[in-house]
């Protein structure tokens, strides 16, 4: 968090001495995907990734040509529907149908360094790379269970992965970081940008796993990712 703190004054201070400033809006194509390590595979990455939309503020300061940075306020949106049961091998006919139901809400600070480069009039390139600051606002999972006709049990149970206490193995911390690399392309003042976000710390709440494997067991590390597609506007630009 230090570091971050640092980056944070580092852009400010780069802002205040910028040749041209430039506000705008975005929106667009996100894609969170978590990622836990396999409790018996340390290599092995399980996704489970949401589709949904991100809109926000942008803010781009030029320190000199075609360099600067890149501030941004965003809100992202995102779901997913998983049969768990598909992701099981060789299971047999009367194995229960178990589903879930997820939607997540999330709010970003991206702080990317930028350059720019003119390839016609009025026309730019742009190569982008920095972190993200995020913050989990919920990300609610329900579950559905279905044992069948023959036993007739039915469950459903609804909960938020930010507030559950760490004894839950998919329990998760509020904020995360995350580094970004992306290119983009501007053409007067409207923009398009896409790019990849790499989770930087574990987001993770428990220290064991304890229904997965067993009670004990040690937890694995994962991290969160995101792909990201924007486009949008400048609304404002310095003199």
């Amino acid at each position: 968090m230090k570091r971050l703190a640092l980056i944070l004054f580092i852009c400010a201070t780069t802002t205040m001495v910028s040749a041209q400033d430039y506000l705008g809006i975005q929106f667009g194509y996100a894609q969170p995907t978590t990622r836990l390590n396999s409790p018996t595979a340390k290599s092995t990455l399980t996704p489970t990734s949401y589709n949904g939309f991100k809109i926000g503020l942008i803010y781009d300061a030029t320190i000199i040509k075609g360099f600067g940075v890149s501030l941004g306020l965003n809100y992202t949106f995102a779901a997913n529907a998983t049969d768990w049961m598909k992701k099981v091998t060789n299971q047999p006919a009367e194995y229960p149908k178990v589903r879930s139901k997820g939607q997540y809400h999330q709010l970003e600070i991206p702080i990317d360094w930028q350059y720019k480069f003119e390839i016609a009039k009025r026309t730019w390139i742009i190569l982008y790379t920095g972190p993200t600051l995020q913050c989990g606002l919920s990300l609610n999972e329900k579950w559905y269970l279905n044992t069948g006709k023959e036993n007739g049990i039915t469950w459903t149970d609804t909960e938020n992965l930010y507030s559950v206490d760490q004894m839950n193995d998919y329990a998760l911390k509020r904020i995360n970081v995350t580094w970004g690399l992306g290119v983009g392309f501007q053409y007067d003042r409207y923009f398009l940008r896409g790019g990849y976000d790499w989770g930087l710390i574990n987001p993770y709440k428990a220290t064991q796993f304890n229904v997965v494997v067993g009670e004990g067991y040690p937890r694995t590390r994962g991290r969160f990712d995101q792909w990201q597609i924007k486009i949008g506007m400048y609304l404002w630009q310095s003199k």
